[in-house]
């Protein structure tokens, strides 16, 4: 068995006659930051969905911490985190009123919730405004927050959603250093983003395109098969790769 936290082979998922995913291979390890783009419609959300147990596969196998994508979906929602650009905060509720909410969610010990909370608000900063409503709270400090929420119950695999759409480039900073302690202590970690800035920063990039992964690799090895340079910029990669793709 592969010591991989995520494995997919031939992962299929049509909706009548169109195929939205469409025999996508590969694996991600303990602590890799894999990251997933393509453009919309590609097919990056339905993936997603079948990776976090929310959609069953047509056709193809996948597991997900050891655990099958057609038949232990369950099992697998209760050691993934999800976290995407609408924070899935409420706003009504105030910065600790939110913890507890995810906190019971995961079916968090008291105990447990206490130390976990202690910790989301060191790590976000929040140490002081834990009355403060989360509306109040500033895009980058919701985002840390969000994090925070995600992660309360230790998860193994994180799924990140376009997580930093809405923040400025300063958080955005931040939050990626976070995601790199994160990666140390093992964590696999799942992200799609549109800035380009951030791709740089994974450890291993697919690019999707109509359901499809036409490319697979390291930023540099990307690089190099696409541009034929290291100082290429991923922009110049993702463009050379949906070209090709489209003239196949």
């Amino acid at each position: 068995m592969s010591a991989s936290n995520i494995v997919v082979k031939d992962l299929t998922k049509t909706f009548g006659a169109f195929t939205a995913v469409n025999r996508v291979s590969f694996e991600v390890p303990p602590g890799e930051i894999f990251g997933f783009l393509g453009p919309n419609g590609a097919g990056k959300s339905t993936t997603i969905r079948m990776l976090c147990g929310i959609l069953q596969p047509t056709s193809g196998e996948g597991r997900v911490g050891g655990y099958s994508l057609a038949t232990e979906s369950e099992e697998i929602k209760k050691i993934i985190g999800y976290m995407s650009q609408r924070f899935t905060l409420y706003n009504d509720l105030t910065v600790e009123e939110n913890i507890a909410f995810h906190g019971g969610i995961r079916r968090l010990a008291p105990a447990t919730l206490a130390e976990r909370k202690r910790w989301v608000l060191k790590m976000a900063g929040l140490v002081g405004r834990e009355k403060a409503l989360t509306r109040e709270l500033s895009g980058g400090w919701k985002q840390r927050l969000a994090l925070g929420c995600a992660i309360l119950h230790h998860p193994r695999i994180l799924f990140l959603d376009e997580p930093t759409a809405s923040v400025d480039p300063v958080s955005r900073r931040d939050f990626w250093d976070l995601i790199y302690e994160l990666a140390g202590e093992g964590t696999t970690t799942f992200v799609t983003s549109h800035y380009m800035d951030e791709v740089e920063r994974c450890h291993r990039i697919a690019i999707i395109y109509a359901g499809a992964i036409i490319a697979l690799g390291s930023p540099r090895e990307l690089k190099m098969r696409f541009a034929g340079s290291e100082s290429a910029s991923l922009e110049q990669v993702f463009v050379a790769a949906i070209k090709g793709a489209r003239t196949a």
